[in-house]
């Protein structure tokens, strides 16, 4: 078993069930989790002009940058922790990143992105699953969980909205969240950012609380 296996399997275990009857959330957890179509999502604006010039100025992929510093601010935020698993649920202790890869010829494969406090760490396992993936036709990672966030990058449009394919009769509880292409006016660059939550879990005060301080992280 490698060391990437072993250490997903270690973090894979650390989770809380949450006791719904003692729970602030569980008339919005037994509410929401019976709709069809439970997540709701928002488009916002976030400032990148100091980030983008920090991590040009490091050597740094600029996607890699801002990836980090959303993943950092969503375990920042308990209700990003969130998961249901068999209609109950848990609160892990940290969630990892499950974002698309790009490739050359125009497809495009999961990854699975460890999360780390350290930053240099997580570039440097970062860029290594994303080459596996670059270097494969493969769509799905090779280890993935319910403590993920999926994140997307769409450089080619400036979106007002989005929205994601799902299928409904899987269970899914995990954050997405979706980056646009940068633009720049006066000489503030702006990058477009939607955020879909599953609404038995956080609303729209919590979103609010990522926004915060990813917008925060990105500009220290």
């Amino acid at each position: 078993m490698s060391f990437t296996q072993k250490n997903f399997l270690n973090k894979n275990k650390m989770k809380a069930l949450i006791d719904i009857d003692n729970w602030n959330r569980k008339e919005h957890f037994q509410f929401f989790s019976k709709f069809d179509e439970p997540f709701f999502g928002v488009t916002v604006k976030v400032d990148c002009t100091i980030a983008y010039k920090k991590a040009k100025g490091k050597g740094i992929s600029f996607f890699l940058y801002y990836l980090y510093r959303a993943l950092k601010g969503a375990n920042e935020v308990e209700n990003f922790r969130y998961r249901i698993i068999e209609n109950q649920a848990y609160s892990f202790a940290t969630v990892n990143a499950s974002p698309t890869i790009n490739r050359a010829d125009g497809t495009f494969g999961f990854a699975y992105l460890e999360y780390f406090g350290d930053e240099k760490l997580f570039y440097e396992k970062a860029l290594q699953e994303i080459e596996n993936v670059k270097s494969t036709k493969s769509l799905l990672p090779a280890v993935s969980s319910e403590n993920v966030i999926h994140f997307s990058a769409i450089p080619w449009l400036a979106f007002t909205s989005i929205s994601h394919a799902r299928s409904f009769s899987h269970p899914d509880s995990c954050p997405k969240i979706s980056f646009g292409k940068m633009t720049e006016n006066n000489g503030v660059k702006e990058m477009p950012v939607s955020i879909h939550g599953h609404h038995a879990l956080m609303d729209g005060y919590h979103v609010g609380m990522f926004v915060e301080k990813f917008q925060n992280l990105l500009n220290n």
